[in-house]
C-alpha cells in the first residue's frame, strides 16, 4: 500500500477530507458516527500524515479518537496554511478546497506527526482561556469603576468585581489540583518557581503554554517563544533584526518577570543594564532577559534541577 497524506477541513459540523496521491475526498459530520465513517475509508492504507487546522473545541474530539486509533496527527497554523496556499496559487477559500491544500502542505512539507495534547492538558488550556477572559474583564470593570456615577451602576459594577475574583479564585484552585495530581507537571512547577522573578502564575502559563520546555534546544526554545531575533539581510543592505511569530501568551506571561528580574535578580539586571548602556532600547533589553528567563527554564527543566545563583 502507497504512503497516503490527509488533509482535513473542520468546522462545527462538518469534516471535509482530501487524500493523496489518489485525490479521494469524503464529507462526514463532525461526530462519532463521522469519525467511524473516516476510520473505515481509510481501511488498511497506511497513512503517512493526517493534517488538520488548529481550530480551537472543534478538533478536540476526533483528536482523541484518531489518536487512540493510532494514527497520525499534524496541527498546523491556519495562517501558515493560507499563506501556502496563496505560495501554491490557491486563491479560494472552501471547506473542499481547504482540505486539498491542507494535504498538498503535508506532503509537499513533509511535516511530521505529532501526539495531541492530552485531555488534562487540554482541560488546563480551556481554563487559563478563561482565567485570561476574566482578567480582561476585571480590568474593564475596574476602569469602569473609575468613571461611574450612578449608585445603582456603581454597586453592580462591585458586585461584578467580586464575581470576577472569586471565578478567578476557582479557575486557580482547579488548575492548582491538576498540576498537583500530576508528579511530572507538579515538579516542573517547582523547579520553575525557583527562578527568582517566576511566580506561579507565570510558572503555570509556562506549563500549560510550552509543554515542550525541557525538551527543546535553546535556539527551538526561543523560535517557538517568538524571542529569537530575525536577520534581515539582502545583498549588501542588512536590516535591524527583530522578533516576530511565536506564541504571543507565551510572551506576554514573561513579560511582568523579566522586569521584575531586571531589578531582583543581579545576573539578569547586569545583563539589561549592558545592554542599555551600549545603545539598546528598553524594549530590546527586556526582550533579551525575557529570552534569557526562557532559556534558563528550558535548561533547568531539562537537567531536572533548581535554579541557584551558579546557574543564572
Amino acid at each position: 500500500m502507497c504512503n497516503i497524506t490527509i488533509g482535513i477541513d473542520v468546522s462545527k459540523d462538518t469534516l471535509d477530507l482530501y487524500r493523496l496521491p489518489d485525490r479521494a475526498t469524503l464529507r462526514v459530520s463532525n461526530d462519532d458516527a463521522g469519525y467511524q465513517a473516516v476510520l473505515d475509508w481509510i481501511g488498511a492504507h497506511r497513512v503517512e500524515r493526517i493534517v488538520y487546522e488548529a481550530t480551537g473545541p472543534y478538533t478536540r474530539d476526533f483528536e482523541r479518537v484518531f489518536a487512540r486509533a493510532g494514527l497520525p496527527l499534524v496541527k498546523v497554523n491556519p495562517r501558515r496554511a493560507r499563506r501556502f496556499a496563496e505560495a501554491i496559487g490557491v486563491l479560494a477559500k472552501t471547506d473542499p478546497v481547504d482540505a486539498a491544500v491542507l494535504a498538498h502542505m503535508g506532503a509537499i512539507l513533509a511535516l511530521d506527526p505529532r501526539a495531541p495534547a492530552s485531555e488534562t492538558l487540554q482541560t488546563l488550556r480551556e481554563l487559563h482561556r478563561a482565567r485570561r477572559a476574566l482578567l480582561k474583564d476585571r480590568t474593564a470593570a475596574k476602569n469602569r469603576a473609575k468613571i461611574l456615577r450612578v449608585m445603582l451602576l456603581k454597586g453592580h459594577n462591585d458586585q461584578r468585581l467580586t464575581q470576577i475574583d472569586e471565578q478567578i479564585g476557582a479557575i486557580d484552585r482547579a488548575i492548582d489540583i491538576l498540576i498537583a495530581e500530576d508528579k511530572d507537571r507538579a515538579r516542573r512547577l517547582d523547579i520553575l518557581t525557583s527562578i527568582p522573578g517566576i511566580a506561579t502564575a507565570t510558572a503555570v502559563a509556562l506549563i500549560i503554554e510550552m509543554p515542550e520546555l525541557g525538551t527543546l534546544e535553546g535556539k527551538q526554545a526561543a523560535s517557538l517563544a517568538g524571542l529569537a531575533p530575525i536577520t534581515r539581510q539582502s545583498g549588501t543592505w542588512t536590516g535591524r533584526a527583530h522578533i516576530r511569530g511565536g506564541r504571543a501568551r507565551l510572551r506576554q506571561a514573561l513579560y511582568m518577570p523579566a522586569l521584575v528580574a531586571c531589578r531582583f535578580n543581579p545576573d539578569l539586571k547586569a545583563k539589561y543594564d549592558q545592554l542599555t548602556t551600549a545603545g539598546k532600547p528598553p524594549k530590546i533589553a527586556i526582550t533579551a532577559v525575557m529570552r534569557k528567563l526562557l532559556l534558563l527554564a528550558n535548561a533547568l527543566l531539562r537537567d531536572d534541577r533548581k535554579w541557584n545563583q551558579s546557574l543564572a
